[in-house]
């Protein structure tokens, strides 16, 4: 059987372009920002992860752009080997400084940063337990460290602790969960989750990529919301979203993370991210230090926007986050409603499956500290026409 027959007879996006329902890859022609332009349109954005609205502040541009004069355009090699630089040393300082850690250290991607921590910690006398709405880097991360993998129900203290009880005693055990997970917004269960480590002597390791710059009072993630920071074993986190630009890290002890430096394939074998990368999250930290009160500017405006939502009669599951999903159940709903708003000026992102479960699609929107009331209003009204429009489609 030829390899590629599976690719050839993969016709789902080719009946969502001739139908005129495909809602991906649009081409972005400006800076990521409350209002960009896509091809060609200006657009209200509330589908990006650039919580803390850095992705275009002058000083980050600057300093990514002075440290590629400085540094060049890459570093040609591992972190390892001879991709290490004084940059790298300093940021890594004062991110674990910032998260409350004795030692961090940066990998390339944030999904290659859950692949690289998990794959080092975890072998085969270990235990993973993972909520089941855990990203897809989580997923494939537990895959590669070849321990056995226990997925508990999302958020499910009750599931988590029966599952942890059964154990094998003498096997090493971690419990893996998003801080807020990307899709919902839900933020985990960490109290209960700690408490479950001690009483199983498991250890605790959060995805923080959508909390930090977003949780906390100085923005510091989950931990430092339910006041655990001492608690979490391991912290993971991403440049792409609050810190406005590439990367991903791991804090936690020196120990841990000395261990995951020499012992992490992903960390070993991969490039360093260039100097430009480091620099502008580097830079975007240090604002996030100076200017928390922007933690507050993005909780008050997805609280208004929140509300100005239900004031119009959609249905909201409850939620404290910059992540507001808008369930719409079904696919061909979904995708339709994006591109609707999209050619109304509203950027928004459609959750199919396998993003999530068959019946549960959704719309994600998510907000910057940056944007405006003005600018919720305008998407309130977009959002509440197309979908009444919908009302009646069906699947």
């Amino acid at each position: 059987m030829d390899l590629f027959k599976k690719c050839f007879s993969y016709d789902a996006v080719k009946n969502a372009k001739r139908d005129g329902y495909y809602p991906y890859f649009h081409v972005l022609n400006s800076k990521q920002d409350t209002i960009v332009e896509m091809e060609g349109k200006k657009m209200i954005m509330i589908g990006s992860n650039n919580y803390l609205g850095l992705a275009s502040h002058p000083e980050v541009i600057k300093a990514a752009v002075d440290a590629t004069n400085e540094y060049g355009t890459g570093v040609s090699g591992s972190r390892f080997l001879n991709g290490t630089l004084d940059l790298h040393i300093q940021f890594e300082k004062e991110l674990s400084e910032f998260l409350h850690k004795e030692d961090a250290t940066i990998f390339s991607t944030g999904f290659q940063s859950n692949l690289g921590i998990i794959s080092a910690i975890a072998g085969r006398n270990d235990i993973i337990f993972s909520d089941k709405e855990n990203h897809a880097s989580i997923y494939d991360g537990t895959r590669l460290s070849y321990a056995e993998v226990v997925r508990f129900n999302h958020s499910d203290m009750e599931d988590l602790e029966l599952k942890l009880s059964k154990a094998d005693p003498n096997k090493g055990k971690l419990i893996l969960t998003d801080g807020v997970f990307s899709m919902s917004g839900d933020i985990c269960d960490l109290p209960e989750i700690v408490r479950l480590a001690k009483k199983y002597e498991a250890r605790v390791m959060v995805d923080d990529a959508h909390g930090l710059g977003v949780m906390g009072k100085h923005g510091r993630g989950t931990a430092e919301h339910f006041g655990l920071e001492d608690e979490v074993d391991i912290i993971m986190g991403t440049f792409s979203k609050s810190l406005a630009s590439l990367g991903g890290y791991v804090a936690a002890s020196h120990d841990v993370v000395d261990y995951i430096r020499h012992n992490s394939r992903p960390y070993i074998f991969s490039a360093a991210i260039p100097a430009s990368n480091a620099a502008a999250a580097l830079q975007a930290l240090r604002i996030l230090k100076r200017e928390p009160e922007r933690v507050q500017a993005l909780r008050d405006i997805a609280n208004y926007m929140r509300a100005g939502l239900k004031k119009r009669g959609l249905e909201l599951r409850p939620s404290e986050t910059p992540i507001i999903p808008i369930y719409t159940y079904m696919p061909l709903r979904t995708m339709v409603a994006c591109n609707q708003l999209f050619e109304h000026g509203v950027y928004v992102n459609p959750v199919v499956p396998p993003a999530t479960t068959v019946g549960e699609c959704l719309i994600r929107t998510s907000y910057t500290a940056t944007h405006t009331k003005e600018q919720m209003d305008e998407a309130i009204d977009k959002i509440v026409e197309v979908l009444k429009g919908l009302e009646d489609l069906n699947e």
